[in-house]
């Protein structure tokens, strides 16, 4: 499974209002897994960068005034991301600002279907807590010490580490497959193999110990009813 964690940055906090992104970084995962793949680009908002807004990623109309507009750069986000689930933090501020750029220049907006909402997960698994990601970067061990201002790419970055540890951390699969090399000696028995028992690892001492536990038991060992009857007859 094809996922891309998704940051913005933006010049206010609602498109409604004219706000507009100045900043989209991105980091691809395959499977839970980052692979290296990433996709970062500030743009020109065409309005003012709110006090607000600069105070929290520190990026100046000056700095922007020569960044591309979000349409010149549309089709190779929309390349990037083409197909995948998008993992984001507190996903309707973010969605509503790329529903907002994609409907400026007619453009479909993005199924909700295949949006990931992480604020939502870390609210549902611990209730009550602190759900930003500073937070949960502190919960996990995740060194944010570098996000002194918001950055979207390394926003991104971090929260791809935050959500793999919400989904269990960095063992992705249960070990569920048949491993490589077996754990005892196989024999073949017609056309499929069949395992062989351990050898058992019991000295006299303890094989000793245990019939004497048996011998002093008062009560009733319902546990022989599920063993064969020469082992049920020890």
């Amino acid at each position: 499974m094809r996922e891309i964690v998704l940051d913005t940055e933006t010049t206010g906090r609602d498109a409604d209002l004219g706000d507009r992104i100045v900043e989209i970084g991105c980091v691809e995962l395959l499977n839970h897994i980052p692979t290296g793949r990433s996709y970062h680009v500030y743009l020109n908002p065409q309005r003012r960068m709110s006090e607000g807004a600069f105070q929290v990623h520190g990026l100046s109309d000056e700095f922007l005034a020569d960044k591309p507009l979000f349409e010149a750069v549309c089709e190779e986000f929309l390349a990037f991301i083409d197909g995948a689930r998008l993992v984001i933090h507190n996903a309707p501020f973010d969605m509503g600002f790329l529903n907002m750029e994609f409907e400026r220049i007619g453009r479909p907006r993005w199924p909700d279907a295949q949006v990931l909402d992480t604020l939502m997960m870390a609210r549902r698994k611990f209730p009550g807590a602190p759900a930003s990601l500073d937070a949960l970067c502190s919960r996990f061990s995740i060194d944010n010490t570098k996000r002194t201002k918001h950055g979207a790419l390394l926003d991104a970055e971090l929260l791809a580490e935050v959500y793999i540890e919400l989904i269990g951390g960095k063992q992705v699969d249960l070990g569920l497959a048949a491993p490589s090399l077996s754990r005892g000696p196989l024999v073949a028995a017609g056309a499929r193999a069949e395992r062989r028992p351990a050898p058992s690892r019991l000295s006299d001492a303890e094989r000793a110990a245990h019939a004497a536990f048996i011998a002093g038991f008062k009560g009733e060992m319902v546990w022989r009813d599920y063993l064969p009857t020469a082992e049920a007859a020890e």
